[in-house]
């Protein structure tokens, strides 16, 4: 994993000695000849040999990504038998961590009755009311099957809603992989060495405005300058390092948006 995953060597079968996280997250002294063997075969079939430009783990100063064979409970065990410390948690929904007994467990039932259908079920509409239940704001979900399509239909259902086409968002938040929103989307990019986004075209962004984080001045004038659809916020933005909204930001942010329909 990324920088986040911390290296502990208790039961690696490589590197023996001792090592901290600082250390550890940007070098290669450590045996992972196993990674490297299967990065280049994912090399020729997927395209920098990983799924997404986040997990190429160059921005922490490696050749080649560190392939994960198993989780369990707070641990990554990559395919060389090395551990490490999990601060990822697959970007946020594992707060059980890895294999959970409870979690295995309701995974096998779920799919020992079939695994999609095409049709509604009944566990969908249970999972919407838990969701409206433990998020006031809440008042009815869609569920789709991907964080892209999330965004995706919430802009959309903006516009139609207001009748406006912009919408702004701050610099360095990822939205998923929709053209309109890859704009100043964060480290994503950046940990493959790709300084832009090619095949996104002009026209595609050009409703999208994007604005510095935390700045309470720049928003304010972005809402002023042209009727918007919807402001798109991370309120702890992760693609630009994890950076929380300043004191009052947020409440600012709902104060304006509400202001300007």
């Amino acid at each position: 994993m990324p920088a986040r995953a911390a290296f502990h060597p208790g039961e690696a079968r490589g590197r023996r000695a001792a090592a901290s996280p600082e250390a550890v997250s940007t070098r290669e002294d450590f045996d992972t000849r196993a990674s490297a063997s299967i990065y280049v075969r994912a090399a020729g079939l997927m395209p920098g040999g990983v799924s997404s430009p986040v997990r190429a783990m160059r921005s922490i100063g490696r050749s080649h990504p560190i392939f994960v064979e198993r989780g369990s409970g707070f641990e990554l065990i990559d395919v060389d038998g090395h551990r490490y410390v999990d601060w990822v948690c697959s970007w946020g929904p594992l707060i059980l961590g890895h294999a959970h007994p409870s979690v295995v467990e309701a995974v096998q039932d779920a799919a020992a009755k079939g695994t999609s259908f095409g049709a509604p079920t009944e566990a969908e509409v249970e999972l919407a009311s838990e969701i409206s239940q433990r998020v006031p704001s809440v008042e009815m979900v869609r569920l789709v099957n991907s964080g892209t399509e999330a965004a995706m239909s919430a802009v959309r259902l903006a516009r139609a809603a207001t009748g406006r086409d912009k919408v702004v968002k701050f610099a360095g938040a990822y939205h998923g992989h929709v053209d309109g929103l890859l704009a100043a989307a964060g480290s994503g990019l950046a940990t493959q060495g790709i300084p832009a986004s090619p095949g996104v075209t002009a026209s595609a962004a050009e409703d999208t405005i994007v604005v510095p984080w935390n700045d309470p001045a720049a928003l304010g004038t972005a809402l002023e300058a042209e009727p918007v659809a919807a402001v798109l916020c991370e309120p702890i933005p992760a693609n630009m390092g994890v950076v929380p909204a300043a004191r009052g930001f947020l409440e600012l942010l709902r104060e304006l948006v509400d202001a300007n329909g």
